[in-house]
């Protein structure tokens, strides 16, 4: 080894690492081998893998891919490996004694926690590269690599469910995309449709443990329900569905569980609580409702860990092996039959509210909420993208979810300003559409599950203060922004 060249072990290979990234006893032979130098472009071994990574000084550091990382086991493991091309246009003094930082990974966690959005769709028809700053000790430089889709798998498991002809078979882009638009629309309706059972079952017409007029809020059933479901569907068990189909992973956790719980619903009863006065009421909602969906959350996360341990043990007890299926041909079966389970829905949907609309009522409303629901649901899908993206081009402020923020600050200004529409115009008609588009448009835009899920992530990061920081700054600016657009114009105006 010549001199001035650093030993580091890669903890994927068994080989040590030079700190150019190439093994000891690299293919590329000797001539490869280069030592560190702030001045030229060094050329590093990595391996691939679906989520896009690169690695720095020898670990795993991710460039903010929406896949799921899932344990790799050491059986019957196949990974290739390629050259990255890594520019370091800025001094990298003293880089070899410094580790990665934490920070980056616990961002990523937080990143495909909650909703991804359609990033996984612009890296498969772009290939874009990602670059990354780090410091140093008050040095900065930058490593560019080039994007791996994660379409196109580079590491190959044997016990996969699926074989690798079967992975080679895709859906085109358009098709891919159209995939994703009707597993949230038809899970959205489904969610909607459970939150209106919920709010009925708990509300005062029959088990009356919430009201308009207390801290137990008519969402809030629904909302400690979808949140104790996301810690089973969109955190222990999500990486699991994604394996099988990544629609319908994000079907169930951004359609159904995000439109099953709705954070402006919430927000809005606190403003119809302080706008009569009841300010201590307000606040208190606000703690009784984060506590319970936090709690729920966390339940959920430990009985599906403990669930999938007790699976486990099931399945080795008796000798279960999983059997392998064809994922593509499944995955066309379910989409078929949420496309004929989306048209049912709509034009059920259609007809019900064309005929109930003239007497107004609960029913008129629910109808014209399952139609225009997955529109909020695709809106919360395409705001997704910019989770875990930051600020700027350094992307500075990455551990904060701004699309999720987006998501909800925006439905709850929406809600407020529908329920000034209703104090001012106080007709049937205006009541029927303004709530439908409250319940069904503004109750899928906005979401508390998401919300909760990436407050747990926060919470167990290495800085547990961003958790509650995000939470206050929802929270804060979407009572301080309802507060202007509906309590204030019910003062000035009397609106009874």
């Amino acid at each position: 080894m010549m001199q001035g060249e650093h030993m580091k072990r890669d903890p994927l290979l068994s080989e040590p690492l030079l700190l150019d990234g190439s093994s000891q006893d690299s293919a590329y032979g000797d001539s490869n081998r280069q030592t560190a130098s702030p001045l030229k472009e060094n050329e590093r071994i990595a391996p691939s893998n679906e989520a896009g990574s690169e690695i720095v000084n020898g670990r795993m550091a991710s460039s903010g891919s929406d896949q799921h990382r899932a344990p790799y086991e050491t059986s019957n493991l196949t990974v290739s490996y390629e050259k990255l091309p890594v520019s370091i246009p800025v001094s990298v003094k003293n880089a070899t004694s410094r580790p990665l930082l934490h920070e980056d990974e616990d961002n990523e966690i937080v990143s495909q926690t909650g909703d991804s959005g359609d990033k996984a769709l612009d890296r498969r028809g772009r290939q874009r590269g990602s670059s990354r700053v780090y410091a140093d000790e008050g040095e900065a430089f930058t490593v560019t690599v080039p994007q791996i889709s994660p379409f196109k798998s580079n590491i190959t498991a044997d016990s996969d469910l699926c074989t690798e002809q079967e992975e080679k078979k895709k859906l085109p882009p358009l098709c891919e995309c159209l995939a994703y638009l009707i597993h949230l629309a038809v899970f959205g309706i489904l969610g909607v449709l459970t939150r209106y059972f919920l709010q009925k079952l708990f509300g005062p017409s029959v088990v009356g443990v919430t009201s308009d007029g207390s801290i137990l809020y008519l969402d809030l059933p629904s909302n400690m329900v979808g949140s104790f479901l996301m810690g089973w569907l969109g955190v222990v068990f999500k990486g699991n569905i994604s394996r099988f189909s990544d629609q319908l992973a994000t079907g169930l956790s951004t359609g159904y569980l995000g439109s099953l719980t709705t954070f402006s619903g919430w927000n809005q009863k606190m403003l119809d609580l302080s706008v009569n006065g009841h300010w201590v009421l307000a606040v208190l909602g606000f703690v009784v409702g984060l506590i319970l969906a936090a709690g729920s959350i966390s339940f959920g996360v430990e009985t599906a860990k403990g669930f999938g341990w007790l699976l486990k043990r099931v399945k080795r007890g008796f000798g279960i092996k999983t059997s392998k299926i064809n994922k593509y041909n499944c995955n066309l079966v379910v989409l078929l039959v949420l496309v004929l389970m989306w048209a049912g829905l709509w034009t059920t949907s259609g007809i019900l509210e064309k005929k109930e609309f003239k007497d107004g009522g609960s029913g008129a409303q629910l109808w014209l909420a399952c139609f225009v629901g997955p529109v909020g649901v695709w809106v919360r899908w395409w705001l997704a993208r910019l989770n875990g993206q930051g600020l700027g081009r350094t992307g500075r402020w990455n551990w904060f979810p701004f699309g999720t923020l987006i998501a909800n600050v925006s439905a709850a200004c929406m809600m407020a300003a529908l329920s000034t529409v209703k104090k001012a115009v106080n007709t049937t008609d205006c009541d029927t559409v303004a709530t439908g588009l409250q319940f069904g448009l503004m109750g899928c835009l906005s979401t508390v599950s998401t919300l909760m899920a990436e407050y747990n992530a926060l919470r167990n990061s290495s800085h547990p203060w961003r958790a509650y920081a995000y939470v206050a700054v929802t929270i804060g600016v979407s009572f301080g922004l309802g507060t202007l657009i509906y309590s204030v114009p019910v003062w000035i105006k009397g609106y009874t």
